[in-house]
């Protein structure tokens, strides 16, 4: 668990720009897009959220690490994928705090260190935050070692950086997905009473574009059997399972990138009649199937703080959100009703179908922020499935 006294990490942007601070995690060279999260809890949720491929996280809360880390909050790796983890690195103001919560197992820092995780603290992140909100986002790499402050090091680094691919048209739901399809009957894990699996009633397979365990979780509470089968089965592979209904999971990368080989799938879902639910990438996709486009945004949604109205009902949900891209909302059809929308940005956060038993949302509903404003949601994929 020990960290560095002194200076021996350095991040740096695309752009030029560098931040001097104290390794943490495995010592080593890391690249993705930087950009930042306002959680204030469930940082090990975050960084093992498979929408999280390929970015490097800044946790604008000072304080990390003071729950520690257990076996039953990591959201990604399966018997099927136990190496998958979400993001590649981490930046934090302080240093790692000591662990004081009786579900702790063990130390952030040894847990980072042990997932092959690299990340620095030391770091103005409100400084870095600030720059991220202005300039969007962009391409970071941490380095951490024995690392001289005027190193030449710094330099191979930028020039290796400047040449890092964009998130932009970059596929990775086939980097995250599983390998092979398997059952899941875990229920969502309760304080008092450990996990409680209810009564079976229908049967759902999940598209794992990069899906968080806890939406499995969730649909086992809801008395869900759930085939899970990788991001590019064919439809008539996933029909051939009989389901009772479909899920599209969340996932990372560029949403146009997936759906190459992931629209003419969906759109034969669509086509069956079946009830179909997205969550976030899956949302995404579901746009893309139905005639629309979605766009990268100038510095995403990630936190669990945010506000989204749904518009049925008028009620306010506090949500958690992960999304570097959006779906626009000019390009959808004439049968899509907006059925959510965010209360920063005005952006899309959900619609259904006037015709088809089809629903999604953008943001998280099993990280339950509210903390249960929106389970309803999976009761409403229940509801359609009894229908």
């Amino acid at each position: 668990n020990a960290l560095p006294s002194s200076m021996n990490a350095a991040l740096l942007l695309a752009d030029g720009t560098v931040f001097l601070g104290r390794g943490i995690g495995k010592e080593a060279s890391v690249f993705g897009e930087i950009c930042f999260n306002t959680a204030m809890t469930g940082y090990q949720e975050v960084m093992t959220d498979p929408s999280y491929a390929g970015q490097i996280i800044t946790f604008t809360f000072p304080h990390i690490g003071n729950v520690g880390c257990n076996n039953e909050d990591v959201e990604s790796g399966t018997a099927n994928r136990e190496s998958r983890l979400g993001a590649v690195g981490l930046v934090i103001r302080e240093s790692i705090t000591s662990p004081s919560n009786f579900r702790a197992k063990q130390h952030f820092n040894r847990w980072l260190a042990e997932y092959n995780i690299t990340g620095i603290c030391g770091v103005d992140t409100r400084v870095l935050t600030r720059h991220i909100r202005k300039h969007g986002a962009q391409n970071a790499a941490i380095v951490s070692g024995e690392l001289p402050v005027a190193s030449s090091q710094l330099q191979e680094v930028m020039e290796m950086l400047r040449k890092y691919p964009s998130l932009n048209g970059m596929e990775l739901a086939k980097q995250v997905t599983t390998d092979k399809p398997y059952e899941w009957h875990k229920p969502r894990w309760q304080l008092t009473t450990g996990n409680q699996q209810p009564a079976t009633s229908f049967h759902v397979v999940a598209i794992d574009y990069g899906e968080k365990l806890n939406i499995l979780r969730c649909l086992a509470s809801f008395g869900c059997k759930v085939t899970v089968v990788p991001a590019d089965t064919s439809a008539e592979k996933v029909l051939a399972l009989k389901p009772d209904g479909i899920f599209l999971s969340n996932g990372p990368g560029d949403p146009a990138a997936t759906g190459v080989y992931a629209v003419p799938v969906i759109r034969k879902l669509i086509d069956s009649g079946l009830p179909v639910f997205g969550i976030c990438l899956g949302h995404q996709l579901l746009g893309l199937a139905l005639g629309g486009t979605t766009q990268k945004m100038h510095q995403g949604h990630r936190g669990a703080n945010h506000p989204v109205k749904n518009l049925e009902n008028g009620r306010v949900e506090i949500t958690s959100q992960n999304h570097g891209f959006v779906v626009r909302e000019d390009s959808l059809p004439a049968n899509v009703v907006i059925t959510h929308r965010s209360l920063f940005d005005g952006s899309v956060e959900g619609f259904r179908l006037k015709d088809k038993p089809v629903f999604c949302v953008q943001y998280h509903p099993e990280s339950s922020p509210g903390p249960h404003d929106s389970l309803y949601l999976f009761e409403q994929f229940v509801g359609m499935m009894r229908g």
